[in-house]
This record gives C-alpha cells, structure tokens and sequence, in this order.
C-alpha cells in the first residue's frame, strides 16, 4: 500500500532511503546535472509544501517507490525552470498539482518494478479524486509520455517537445477523472486500491 507523506512525516530511515534512490536513479542512472550530496539528491522544493507518494518495504522503512507531488500556486519546478515549455502559461490553482521525481528503486525483478510503476499510477489518481485535483503537470520525456498515453489517461501537449540535457521531452497536463481512474485499473491491470487513505475513505462512505 502506498502513503501519503510529507517531509513532517519524514524519519531518519524511509526519507534518506528515498533520496538516496533519486540520486541513484536521476544522477547515476539517467545522468541528470541537478544538486546532490554524492548519496543523496535532494532540491529546493523537497520542503513543507511538497507532498510525497511512496511505496516501502521492509517494514515501512526502505523506499521501494515514489512521487512528489508540489502545489501549483507557489513556485514549483515547471514555473522556475520550465516555463517557457508551456505556449500559453503554466496552469496553476487549487485544482492543479505539479509531479516531478516519478522514481521506481533500480533493483529487484523487472516485473516488481513494473508492479510498483502501476501502484504510483494508479495512487496518483486515487489522490487526484479524493482532493479535488483536476489536473497534473509534468515534464515528461517521450518515452514516459507514451507509458502515460497507453494508460488511458488524457493528456494535451502545454508546448511543442523540445531538446533538454540530451533528450526530447515535453510539458503536459494530464486530466484527473472517474474515467481516468476507470481506463488505469482495465490498461494497467491494477486492480487494488493502492493509496491506503483512500481504502480509508472507501471505507469509510
């Protein structure tokens, strides 16, 4: 099951465990040049506003998957670094959350990596339905455009795919919906629940 996390939350083994994934998935694995301490890659935006998805193991004590989810009305990533990806302006407002650092643990089987891809998935929607949400914006290259796409999701294009660090991606708002929810449990075969506050709400109504 997946939780809803927020650096309040954070303790000293589940946090640094997922940071240390991002640093090896996005810096060592991808190659990004974005700011990290040689164990772990940590922003500016990894702050009391940001909300995170994570999937462990071990307890509850070592990241296995996550999700960072920012809020739209104050600076987030798509605004300082990639606003001029979006023709007419970056969405912003109450109903709109930016995701970014969409990270999977690079070790394991292929096919519990892929199990755990289709958790974070499906919870982002879960979340989508039980706040309000609208809306994601993400910057995405072409690659996770078209996990996205074969999804179900709706999804429009915010600006033309450009060249960034080597690679062709794209700023897109991805639509939050019951059909969504819906087209993700019959494409993706993830059939469970995968947020644990929303089997609560679930259970709950």
């Amino acid at each position: 099951m997946i939780e809803l996390l927020t650096m309040r939350d954070r303790d000293e083994l589940l946090f640094p465990s997922m940071f240390a994934d991002r640093k090896r998935v996005f810096v060592d694995l991808f190659g990004w040049d974005i700011q990290h301490d040689g164990v772990h890659e940590v922003d500016e935006f990894d702050d009391e506003h940001a909300e995170y998805l994570i999937l462990s193991e071990d307890g509850g004590l070592t990241h296995r998957a996550s999700i960072r989810l920012l809020p739209t009305e104050r600076p987030h990533l798509m605004s300082e670094i990639f606003a001029d990806f979006c023709d007419d302006g970056v969405p912003e407002g109450p109903n709109i959350r930016e995701i970014t650092r969409f990270c999977i643990a690079p070790r394991g089987r292929a096919k519990d990596r892929l199990v755990a891809r289709n958790m974070l998935a499906r919870s982002l929607i879960e979340y989508g339905l039980l706040n309000g949400v609208t809306g994601y914006t993400a910057i995405c290259h072409m690659g996770l455009l078209q996990q996205v796409l074969s999804a179900g999701w709706r999804c429009r294009p915010l600006g033309m795919p450009r060249m960034f660090a080597g690679e062709m991606v794209g700023a897109i708002l991805i639509e939050v919906s019951a059909e969504s929810h819906r087209m993700m449990v019959e494409n993706w075969r993830c059939d469970h629940v995968a947020l644990r506050v929303y089997e609560d709400a679930t259970l709950a109504a």
